[in-house]
């Protein structure tokens, strides 16, 4: 366990130059629809209702949004895909359908984290960071895995399906070699 003192977290350092988890699992407390079980000194249930299956595709390695059906399209609606998903267009209110994304996309911007606020579970230091993806409208945060970031670097993502947290750290993203 990391000790914090005064305020301030220890530096948890990196293995190997990797950005690591803290070992910390949300627990799977229902399936459908997905309701995970993550304790942080006292149990706190959230669910992912209609967002499920994007959780679900982390775990399986494929990273999915959202998007108008095609047939349900009418003048004014953009034809975009949303990463992070939304149940429902933010501007049409219509339901949605899932889309599977390329796992690649492009350093939009990054930030570096040294000395992070209680209940962060990655270790520092760490660069989170935005990644602009092609035939998406948002820009995905994330943090890098491995290596050092620069703008404008092509990307990959890194998926953690052996031993899944349920959460969105189960994505992370690292330079295209």
């Amino acid at each position: 366990m990391v000790e914090v003192v005064g305020g301030v977290h220890d530096l948890r350092k990196t293995k190997g130059g990797k950005a690591t988890l803290d070992g910390t699992i949300a627990k799977l407390a229902s399936d459908d629809p997905m309701v995970i079980m993550n304790a942080k000194g006292f149990i706190h249930y959230h669910t992912y209702g209609g967002l499920t299956p994007f959780f679900r595709g982390l775990a399986e390695g494929k990273l999915l949004g959202t998007r108008i059906p095609p047939d349900m399209l009418v003048d004014g609606d953009e034809h975009r895909i949303w990463l992070p998903p939304r149940a429902y267009d933010p501007d049409s209110l219509k339901k949605m359908e899932w889309v599977e994304v390329p796992p690649r996309g492009i350093l939009y911007t990054h930030t570096g984290i040294l000395y992070p606020g209680a209940g962060f579970r990655l270790s520092v230091p760490c660069h989170l960071i935005s990644v602009q993806i092609k035939g998406v409208c948002t820009r995905m945060m994330s943090y890098l895995s491995e290596g050092e970031p620069e703008i404008g670097m092509e990307m990959e993502a890194v998926f953690n399906t052996k031993a899944p947290t349920n959460t969105i750290l189960d994505l992370s993203w690292r330079p295209v070699c």
